[in-house]
C-alpha cells in the first residue's frame, strides 16, 4: 500500500502531520504536504487512514500496488 499526495490541492492545514508525523511533514517553504513514507506496511496503515480522513482538502489518499485508490 502507498501514500500519495497531490500538493496542487493541499491547502497546508497540516493535519495530517498531527494526526501522522511519522508518515508526513509539512514543507518548510510552502508549507504544504511532504510524504515522509510512502510505501506503508500494516502496522501504518490505521495512521495514514486516520490522515487520509484528517485532510480537509482531500490532498492525500491511498492506493494499492497498481496505483488504484483504496482509501
Amino acid at each position: 500500500m502507498k501514500i500519495v499526495s497531490d500538493r496542487s490541492l493541499c491547502v497546508g492545514a497540516g493535519q495530517c502531520v498531527m494526526f501522522s508525523p511519522n508518515l508526513f511533514a509539512q514543507d518548510d517553504d510552502d508549507g504544504l504536504v511532504v510524504v515522509l513514507v510512502a510505501d506503508i506496511d500494516a502496522s501504518a496503515v490505521e495512521d495514514a487512514k486516520n490522515a487520509v480522513r484528517a485532510c480537509p482538502s482531500g490532498a492525500i489518499k491511498l492506493v494499492d500496488d497498481n496505483g488504484e485508490e483504496i482509501f
